[in-house]
Order: C-alpha cells, then sequence, then structure tokens
C-alpha cells in the first residue's frame, strides 16, 4: 500500500492483531443486529458503551505501559480494542440467553433451517459486496495518498478518525431507521415506513449539519487536540474541513441506505455504492490529485463529492418506491 519502511515496522504487529481478533467484531455487529431487529436497540448501544468503555481505558494503559501494563506502543491499542470488543461479546451472549428478554432461544431454535439460512445467504451475499465496495474503496484512496508521503496519511488518518466518531449517532439513527422499515414493512404499513425514513432523514440532517458547520469553523483547533506536528497537522485540517462540507449531504446518504437494507432490498445500495465508490470516487481522487496537481486535497475533495453523489442518488431511487414491493 505504499507504507515506508518505519510505518511497516510499527503497523505490523497492530494489524496481525486486529485481524487475528476477527471473530470479536463479527459477533459484536451480528448480535448487535439481532437485538436491533427485535426492537432492543437499548441492549446494543449499552453494548457498545461497555466494550468502548474498557477499549479507552485500556488503550493508554497498554500503549504506554501504565501501572503494571507492559508498554506495546501501537500493537497495544489493538490488544485493547480486542479485548473490549470481545467483552462486548459476552455481554451480549448473557442477554441474548436470559429468559426474560424479548429474544427466547429453546432447544427446537438449536437445529438447522436450511430455508433460513438460504435467505440469510442470498440476502448478506449482497450485504457483504456492498462493504466491500466501500472497504475497497478506502484502501484505493489510501493507495493515492501514500504516494505523497506518511505525513499526509497520518493527517487523513486523524481527520477521518474524528469524522468517525463524530458521526457514530448518526450511524445510530440510521440503523434504527433500517428497524423501522423491516417492522413496518412486516406489518403491511409501507407508506409509514417511508414516512419514518423521512423523519429520520431530518432529524439526522439537523445533528449531522450542526456538526458539519461545528468541524468546518474549528477544524485547526480540533485537530491541535491530537496532533501539533507541523507536518501532520495542516493535512487533518484540510481532510476534517474539506469532508465536512458534504455532512448536509451525509444526513440523508447514510439513513437512506440503511433503509433500502432493512426494506431487504439489499441490490439497490450495493449498485449506487458500485458507482459512487469504484467508477466514481476513486478515479475521481487520482484525477484531482495526481493530474490535476491539488494533491492530498483532491482526495479529500473526493471523498465528499462521492458521498453527496450517493445521497442524491439514492434520495432519487428511494422516491420511486420500488423498495417496499422487494420480496426477501
Amino acid at each position: 500500500m505504499g507504507a515506508t519502511p518505519d510505518v511497516i515496522q510499527q503497523g505490523a504487529g497492530y494489524t496481525a492483531v486486529m485481524f487475528g481478533g476477527n471473530a470479536t467484531i463479527l459477533l459484536l455487529f451480528l448480535i448487535n443486529a439481532i437485538f436491533r431487529g427485535a426492537g432492543d436497540a437499548v441492549i446494543a448501544m449499552r453494548v457498545l458503551w461497555f466494550a468502548n468503555a474498557i477499549n479507552i481505558l485500556l488503550g493508554p494503559c497498554l500503549i504506554f505501559g501504565l501501572g503494571p501494563f507492559p508498554e506495546l506502543g501501537v500493537t497495544g491499542a489493538a490488544i485493547a480494542t480486542n479485548i473490549g470488543r470481545g467483552s462486548g461479546v459476552i455481554f451480549q451472549i448473557l442477554h441474548l440467553v436470559r429468559k426474560n428478554g424479548r429474544l427466547r432461544i429453546g432447544r427446537q431454535n438449536l437445529r438447522l433451517d436450511f430455508g433460513v439460512m438460504k435467505t440469510i445467504v442470498r440476502i448478506s451475499g449482497t450485504g457483504i459486496v456492498q462493504s466491500l465496495i466501500g472497504m475497497t474503496s478506502w484502501l484505493g484512496l489510501i493507495r493515492i495518498l501514500s504516494s505523497f508521503g506518511s505525513a499526509a496519511v497520518a493527517g487523513y488518518t486523524v481527520g477521518i478518525r474524528i469524522i468517525a466518531f463524530a458521526i457514530l449517532p448518526s450511524w445510530g439513527m440510521s440503523n434504527a431507521a433500517a428497524t423501522l422499515v423491516g417492522q413496518n414493512l412486516g406489518a403491511g404499513k409501507p407508506d409509514r415506513a417511508e414516512e419514518s425514513v423521512w423523519m429520520t432523514c431530518r432529524y439526522n440532517l439537523f445533528f449531522l449539519g450542526s456538526i458539519g458547520i461545528l468541524f468546518v469553523i474549528l477544524a485547526g483547533p480540533i485537530i491541535s487536540l491530537f496532533t501539533k506536528d507541523p507536518l501532520i497537522a495542516p493535512y487533518g485540517v484540510r481532510c476534517l474541513r474539506i469532508v465536512s462540507y458534504g455532512f448536509f449531504f451525509y444526513a440523508y446518504g447514510m439513513v437512506l441506505t440503511q433503509a433500502f437494507n432493512g426494506a431487504g432490498d439489499t441490490w439497490t445500495p450495493t449498485l449506487i455504492n458500485m458507482f459512487c465508490f469504484w467508477l466514481w470516487e476513486i478515479p475521481l481522487g487520482y484525477i484531482l490529485a495526481r493530474t490535476l496537481g491539488f494533491g492530498p486535497s483532491g482526495v479529500f475533495a473526493a471523498i465528499m463529492i462521492a458521498f453527496s453523489t450517493l445521497a442524491v442518488v439514492s434520495a432519487i431511487v428511494f422516491r420511486k418506491g420500488r423498495w417496499k414491493y422487494h420480496k426477501v
């Protein structure tokens, strides 16, 4: 991916631990989706609070060797993350098997149901492709950025991490929209499903739009809380500010994508993602950054433009209403 030898030396241990602990993040997402599907989103939220609290507390201890903990550097961050996620999974399982919960698992449920399995594979297959499109597009952008040096990648990483943290509530609202769509379609009320999506979009617009304005105005001071390196900080500021210009669009795009998924229409957002990220974002990023000479700022602009395009296209397709009659 174009990393320097120093980055490889420091990052290899982190990468190995994160890959080795992938089972924890798989189960964390999977079981939380089960809770949300059952309408018990509060448990899913508590699980994430618990897992992240452990991660936040353990992180500095294992990175810097505080108290009795060994100093493991970057690798310590990965270990703390996986311990936090693993603890969250244990918390999930305890709630999943309790007798007074919304979900009750009996012996009759512990058997192979090939009909259900076939449906899950069919639906998740497009979901997997959808996720791969998004993730590989980020890798493509990193490869373009790495050609401008480690400082550009580091600044981008700081900026994107701040953005990813800030939009977590928006992901929660988007997942709620998916749940509302699924439940209302299951109840035979497609119009109420559509209204719940647009209402969620408006709430998300208010929240994410406010965050976007804050980031545009205070990008410098916010980045300085994480790094004052004169080589890294300017890239972080540009990333945070440029990407945040599109927050008003992201508010709709996030919710609408999850609404399609909640209706079982996973192919529509998959095709939209393929167009916006593979056929639009990566080529645009390369042209802006390399061909037109905008450098890393061209990559940041490509991210903003691609996600804004996704929101517009998703809104147009959603209004057509074909998702209301999708057969799972």
